[in-house]
């Protein structure tokens, strides 16, 4: 509990706020929350073992439409509070945070809301094959064979997860490095690199 203190507080507060004043140092309009909003992301234990880290079951969207309304850009810490049947006052959820894999926040989130798109900047060029060639395309299933043969491993696994969750809700998911200028400029444009998935 201390430690996830300290992460709620770096990632909704520290974090969350460097990346809100440099969009806005940018000409964006943006506005940081978190996804104990209004409840915005619930969550269970994922394994008793890892402690207070969740695997999200429940995403409300109200506060991240109320944002992009106001014509800003959301920036979402991933944080959730955790759903419990025996939380006082016939509230579903209790006062308890858990932290969310941020790749996997935003699978889930992008999937509630319909997202067309789902864009991942990373520091690779996208997935790479056991050669470390990049693939440059995807479907759910060569996706979640890679996670299965262990080609794809550490920071890749939740962000090809994360992918097959937003197909669900009929999008594309791609994964670009994010270290080329204009990456996602480029990538919202049509251009094609990385790897997309779907």
């Amino acid at each position: 509990e201390p430690s996830l203190d300290i992460v709620v507080a770096v990632l909704t507060g520290l974090i969350n706020k460097n990346l809100v004043a440099s969009l806005v140092n940018m000409g964006a309009k943006a506005m940081g929350i978190s996804g104990a909003d209004d409840g915005m992301l619930r969550a269970e234990i994922k394994d008793s073992e890892l402690g207070l880290v969740g695997n999200v079951v429940a995403v409300n969207t109200d506060p991240i439409k109320a944002v992009m309304k106001a014509g800003c850009i959301p920036v979402i810490a991933p944080v959730a509070m955790l759903l419990s049947e025996d939380a006082p006052d016939g509230n579903d959820f209790e006062a308890t945070f858990l932290n969310i894999n941020a790749d996997t926040a935003a699978g889930e989130i992008a999937s509630a809301l319909g997202a067309e798109r789902l864009v991942f900047l990373t520091d690779v060029d996208g997935v790479l094959d056991t050669s470390r060639r990049l693939i440059p395309r995807l479907t759910e299933r060569q996706a979640l064979g890679l996670i299965s043969s262990n080609v794809a491993a550490g920071g890749m696994i939740p962000k090809l997860e994360a992918c097959v969750t937003a197909l669900k809700a009929g999008g594309i998911s791609q994964i670009v490095d994010g270290r080329k200028p204009l990456a996602l400029r480029d990538t919202v444009a049509g251009k094609t690199f990385g790897t997309r998935v779907g």
